[in-house]
């Protein structure tokens, strides 16, 4: 395992660090990126998150002032699928942080293989911003493969959005709070249509929606046909601008304009509200053709990212990787 110097030291991770470690993100995003996307609670929520054990998976490299200089935290879908998470940060590029960090990393994944379905593939991925040069060389230099592109997407709105046009016998809806189960279930029906879909629970759907900081029920969009979920748009007003967080229609309503126009009302409501920036993620290659539908609502590329990957076990892949008919 990579050494580093020794005035460093190594420690376990936990939640109290969330500070620290959010002061060392914005370091590093100031440095690639020019701007700071991510927020405080981005970053609690993200150490506290049900798939996330920092026990064993968290790692923080402190410098002789008690400064965070660098973390990695592991995440798993199912033990199938082993996110992780690194930074360094930028004055400490050269100190071999990123390298130990991330053999910490891969050592806790091929440890836990055991734990995932005997007959299932087991991978470890990380996302990178095209931008963040350091972050794609130590990938590649561990052997990680890039496998798929996605892209944040933004609009200014500088005038009222066009009106949408809804099909036939749909009427939108705001939820309320006893529907999130039902919201949920549509969320995962939808989604299954997603590359790399895997399923997760209730309990983890709510902890990464309705339990963030900026939920509002009032920027939740449903699309009802009669007593039925057929689309849903789940927005939040960010500190950046409104963000469309979740846009799907399910099967039996696509291609009759459905998603086109939920994306229409989001962006009027943000208007309404005196939020003119709008953005979205998407999977640039969607099987959807989702992007197509973006940019025909008049959004374009802002960031780029690449997930890459690195095969610990060969098996049968757990996400979706076609649309099945």
């Amino acid at each position: 395992m990579m050494n580093i110097p020794d005035t460093f030291t190594v420690c376990q991770l936990t939640l109290d660090d969330a500070e620290k470690v959010y002061q060392l993100a914005v370091a590093s995003e100031l440095h690639w990126l020019g701007k700071v996307d991510i927020t405080l609670d981005d970053m609690r929520r993200m150490l506290g998150s049900p798939n996330v054990d920092l026990t064993s998976g968290g790692w923080l490299v402190l410098n002789q002032e008690e400064q965070a200089i660098g973390y990695a935290v592991m995440e798993h879908v199912q033990h199938a699928r082993n996110f992780v998470r690194c930074s360094v940060h930028p004055q400490y590029l050269d100190c071999g942080i990123g390298e130990l960090l991330l053999d910490k990393a891969e050592q806790w994944a091929r440890e836990r293989i055991p734990l995932a379905a005997p007959d299932v593939r087991v991978t470890m991925r990380g996302f990178c911003n095209n931008k963040n040069l350091a972050w794609k060389k130590l990938l590649e230099q561990h052997d990680f493969q890039p496998i798929r592109n996605f892209w944040d997407m933004g609009i200014e709105l500088s005038a009222v959005p066009a009106a949408p046009q809804w099909p036939e016998h749909i009427r939108i809806i705001n939820p309320t709070p006893d529907m999130m189960h039902v919201v949920y279930e549509a969320d995962e029906d939808i989604f299954r249509d997603h590359w790399g879909f895997m399923s997760q629970s209730f309990e983890q759907w709510q902890y990464w929606t309705t339990q963030r900081e900026k939920f509002d029920l009032a920027l939740w969009f449903l699309a009802m046909d009669g007593d039925e979920i057929a689309g849903i748009a789940l927005c939040a007003d960010e500190e950046d601008g409104g963000w469309v967080h979740v846009l799907g229609v399910r099967r039996p309503w696509r291609r009759q304009g459905l998603a086109l126009a939920l994306l229409q009302h989001s962006f009027s409501e943000f208007f309404r509200r005196d939020i003119h920036t709008v953005y979205l993620s998407v999977d640039a290659q969607s099987l959807t053709g989702a992007t197509r539908l973006y940019e025909r609502a008049g959004m374009h590329v802002v960031q780029r990212s690449t997930q890459y990957e690195k095969e610990l076990r060969v098996g049968k892949e757990p996400g979706t990787l076609t649309l099945e008919e």
